[in-house]
């Protein structure tokens, strides 16, 4: 696709919460797909603003800081440079990701707050309250747990059935009890705001009809099966960590604030609106929320479907005043619904649910420190959770690295320069091409529209995979035109398919970008390529009115990456590589195994 045919996608990935470091199941769903998805389409001319940002509010962080003897912003600011840092390292190319404390989030979730409100779709009631009897503070929906009064699902949730669905509120639980300490919650009458949920039933059904064929099978059926069950849904709460409610009588009050599921959605719009600010174009950001040809793709893990499919999208709704009380659009304009909610299932480890708790976990950075980041990328595009629950095992994860990235993708990379830069120094001339040559060249050009597909329509495993089998083609190739024997025959016909074969090469790189950046750049480069070929973040450091600095990712990714086979250049010299991933030797899963059962 050519710059002048370009769209503006927003790639919005969640929004990972700051009460710890994060593992590789989470990033399996929400980051690393996304991250996939945006490189592709900056490579195909798309205008692409990827933002997202630490999630800071909540009780789940005043638990944990309190567990940890620290306020609930020292942890959030601690855990917000630990993610960063741990993305960042994941090859992320956010063009920003900031956090939920800043001036900016809590204006933008105000301003949201106060034109639901004055649409009618926001009101005020008083309501059964959660509170924690040892502490006093109230306790979310998603810390109280109990049996499920539709199904007798013996763990349900406060706010959802994970095992019907349904939504549910934490007084309707039988034997409802503390996730946090196992008491039994106390219910106290409380004055708190409301979505009117149910006043976006019909539209809602309108538009999640329309995404029938588009979106992922699992994602639809999930929304529209919630619709029948709509409920006003309390979005302030009696506790001081969170935005104020921006209302006279409200805004100065210690005791509520606005609360974390309402606010952190709202974060994908005031992150595009500060990556503006930092811009230099305070209203760049609404060529991705209000040009009509603009689309917005969330990605998230299946926990998180109900706040992108029916949730965000009401909120949106309403602002626009397009809910069944009509309205007008707030100060900010009418702003676009998602495109689509792009879902992962869960990812598993060794048979058992992630678990830092139980340390059924490997967290990122542990990871980053003892293996190649594209090792995790691609496993994570081949075997993971797109559609279906998955277990991520060491032994798979080493096979994986070992007979698919070394011996294939690395061994063509390898073995193809090295003679190469050898017996020629470098990139030869074609002569004239066999059958066999224009076969493998036109098979290769041909994957390009292939794997494009794929990721066009975030299918990474069929993407990942028929770029894979191209290659394991041109690794026969090699191999049956075998030109180490051609040396004192034929050395012209050795140039030749030495030629065919670094264009292969080259070609595998372009393919294999969005899915391994990394290790894409170092091919370019071994093929005597100049300066970036694909970019990579980069963390500032920022602060508001010259507070204290957090950091933020960003990134300039206009790089030379394009998704198109180029003619590679002959003469361009050529050395010899260096192996492009390391073998893992397979005891090392034992090794990991064990880490994990604490020996």
């Amino acid at each position: 696709m050519s710059p002048t045919n370009s769209r503006h996608i927003l790639a919005a990935p969640a929004w990972p919460y700051a009460n710890g470091p994060r593992h590789i199941g989470h990033v399996s769903g929400f980051g690393l797909p996304c991250d996939m998805f945006s490189r592709y389409h900056r490579m195909i001319g798309d205008k692409v603003l990827m933002v997202s940002g630490t999630d800071e509010h909540g009780t789940p962080i005043q638990v944990q800081a309190d567990a940890e003897g620290v306020t609930a912003r020292e942890l959030a600011d601690r855990y917000n440079r630990v993610i960063a840092t741990d993305l960042a390292g994941l090859g992320m190319s956010y063009d920003l990701f900031t956090r939920t404390t800043t001036k900016n989030h809590y204006a933008v979730t105000q301003e949201i707050f106060t034109g639901l409100l004055n649409n009618g779709y926001i009101f005020a009631r008083s309501a059964l309250g959660a509170i924690s009897p040892s502490t006093g503070r109230t306790l979310p929906d998603r810390y109280i747990e109990g049996t499920c009064p539709i199904c007798g699902y013996e763990s349900a949730r406060g706010d959802q059935c994970d095992n019907c669905g349904n939504q549910l509120d934490p007084a309707d639980l039988i034997n409802p009890r503390s996730k946090i300490n196992g008491e039994t919650p106390a219910f106290v009458e409380t004055e708190q705001f409301f979505l009117d949920l149910p006043a976006f039933a019909d539209v809602l059904g309108s538009w999640l009809q329309s995404k029938s064929g588009q979106w992922r099978s699992n994602v639809l059926k999930f929304s529209l099966n919630l619709l029948g069950d709509l409920q006003p849904r309390a979005i302030t709460r009696d506790l001081d960590w969170g935005v104020p409610i921006p209302l006279d009588g409200w805004r100065d009050r210690p005791d509520k604030r606005i609360y974390v599921w309402f606010d952190a959605v709202i974060g994908y719009l005031s992150a595009s609106i500060e990556w503006a600010r930092r811009s230099g174009d305070p209203d760049a950001w609404r060529a991705w929320w209000q040009s009509p040809d603009a689309l917005s793709y969330y990605f998230m893990g299946k926990d998180n479907i109900v706040f992108h499919s029916e949730i965000w999208p009401a909120m949106l709704l309403g602002y626009n005043g397009q809910g069944a009380s009509g309205g007008t659009p707030g100060s900010l304009g009418a702003l676009n619904l998602p495109a689509e909610v792009v879902s992962s299932e869960y990812l598993t480890m060794e048979g058992r649910k992630f678990s830092s708790s139980r340390s059924v976990v490997i967290y990122v950075r542990d990871f980053l420190e003892r293996y190649d980041v594209d090792a995790l990328r691609y496993y994570v595009a081949v075997a993971g959770p797109e559609n279906q629950d998955t277990d991520f095992t060491w032994s798979e994860f080493i096979r994986r690295n070992n007979d698919e990235l070394v011996a294939n993708w690395g061994n063509l990379v390898n073995r193809s320069i090295s003679f190469a830069a050898r017996n020629i120094g470098s990139i030869p001339a074609a002569g004239d091409l066999t059958d066999a040559d224009r076969r493998l060249l036109d098979q290769s050009r041909a994957a390009f529209a292939a794997v494009g597909e794929s990721l066009g329509r975030s299918r990474f495993k069929s993407g990942i995979t028929e770029a894979m089998r191209t290659i394991g083609e041109a690794n026969k190739y090699l191999s049956d035109q075998a030109p180490w024997k051609l040396r004192e025959s034929d050395p012209e016909r050795m140039k030749t398919i030495l030629h065919v074969a670094l264009q292969l090469v080259d070609d595998g790189k372009t393919l294999l970008t969005p899915f391994l950046p990394k290790s894409s750049q170092r091919v370019h480069e071994m093929l005597g390529g100049a300066g970036t070929w694909a970019d990579m973040p980069r963390i500032d450091e920022v602060s508001e009115d010259g507070g204290k600095p957090y950091p933020v990712i960003t990134g300039d990714y206009t790089g030379a990456a394009v998704w198109e086979s180029r003619p590679i250049r002959p003469g361009t010299p050529l050395s010899a590589p260096t192996p492009l991933f390391a073998k893992i030797d397979p005891k090392v899963a034992e090794e990991e195994v064990a880490r994990l059962a604490g020996k």
